[in-house]
């Protein structure tokens, strides 16, 4: 079961009387995902030795859009364990349907500021049957993110600086650093936009670093630093591992929280962004860093099971029992380990 919200170290019970009345303040992207399946290998249709003068079309005949966006999906992730997620983020003219998908789930609004004359953001991806991708990123009404500012949110505990415009991100970095609202700041896709310098300037000013494999090498090239003097800049360094679970550095120790089984793979899509959903509910509570991981853990494995980003839809009941069947699971293999290891030493 999950943790009691009254007690951040006891795992035995789950009280739903007492959602999360905490605001957390999500900046980043909202984004809509059109993605496209060629019912083919693009290696069969891309030339090596006419690379340098590329012009290829490919036939899709599957193709469906999704709401999307670091911001949706966070945000959506924690109002499913009943959190109290703030999406600040900039739209376009064509945001519509999405703004109906997000009164639908009673998603908050209020910081969402549509940009005349812009589109908002989208993605379009198109996939072969090799999982190989091919995407083109309109950033579209994302650039002017610095249009909105933190401090018109009010009674914000704790926020995350996702991928989003490279103006908004500085700004909004800077404006939860001088009110001293702790942040998680997620770079994600948006690294590239960020030189070693800046970088430092960011975990300088967070409270907390969160990245996936990939991106802790991206930013130890770029800064010059190992994972070990990252982490004593943030009172906590979070690195995601996909299917090999998640490591968290802080106070000088290394938390390693397994990945939690799914009932189905389908798409990795958002999986990211719903492990950092459960990751804010559990800090917001003031949980340990291990139940924390193991919340994020959670939801991505619930994530992972569907198609896009936000077409899970699983109540907190439910949640419950993939966290509480995750925690036996992970008991009975600790336990398992420590006898054979007693076993092995007796035999010797």
């Amino acid at each position: 079961m999950l943790p009691d919200e009254g007690n951040p170290h006891d795992n035995s019970c789950f009280k739903f009387s007492q959602p999360l009345h905490m605001p957390i303040l999500i900046c980043g992207s909202l984004a809509f995902d059109t993605i496209m399946v060629f019912q083919d290998h693009f290696k069969n249709h891309i030339l090596p030795d006419k690379i340098h003068k590329l012009s290829v079309s490919f036939y899709v005949p599957e193709m469906r859009r999704e709401f999307g966006g670091t911001a949706g999906n966070i945000a959506y992730n924690l109002q499913l364990l009943e959190g109290e997620p703030l999406i600040m983020a900039t739209v376009g003219e064509d945001f519509g349907t999405y703004t109906q998908w997000l009164n639908t789930n009673k998603l908050n609004t209020t910081h969402i500021k549509t940009i005349v004359n812009s589109f908002t953001a989208q993605a379009f991806i198109t996939t072969d049957m090799d999982d190989n991708q091919i995407t083109a990123f309109h950033p579209g009404a994302m650039s002017e993110s610095h249009q909105n500012s933190v401090n018109d949110a009010q009674d914000v505990t704790l926020a995350i600086i996702a991928p989003d415009g490279r103006d908004g991100m500085f700004q909004h970095a800077r404006e939860c650093f001088d009110a001293g609202i702790p942040f998680l700041f997620d770079p994600g896709q948006g690294l590239p936009m960020f030189d070693g310098e800046e970088l430092l300037q960011f975990i300088e000013m967070a409270d907390y670093l969160a990245v996936n494999d990939y991106e802790s090498q991206v930013i130890q090239d770029k800064t010059g630093l190992s994972l070990d003097q990252l982490a004593q800049k943030v009172k906590a360094l979070i690195v995601t591992l996909g299917s090999e679970g998640s490591q968290i550095y802080t106070d000088g120790q290394r938390y390693d929280v397994p990945c939690v089984k799914a009932d189905r793979i389908v798409d990795p899509t958002g999986c990211g962004d719903a492990y950092r959903a459960g990751l804010l509910y559990g800090m917001a509570k003031g949980w340990d860093w291990l139940t924390c991981g193991r919340l994020g853990a959670t939801m991505g494995a619930i994530k992972i099971a569907s198609r896009g980003g936000q077409n899970h839809n699983p109540t907190r009941a439910e949640i419950e029992i993939v966290y509480t069947q995750a925690l036996v699971n992970e008991t009975a293999l600790a336990e398992n380990i420590t006898a054979e290891s007693i076993s092995t030493k007796i035999m010797h």
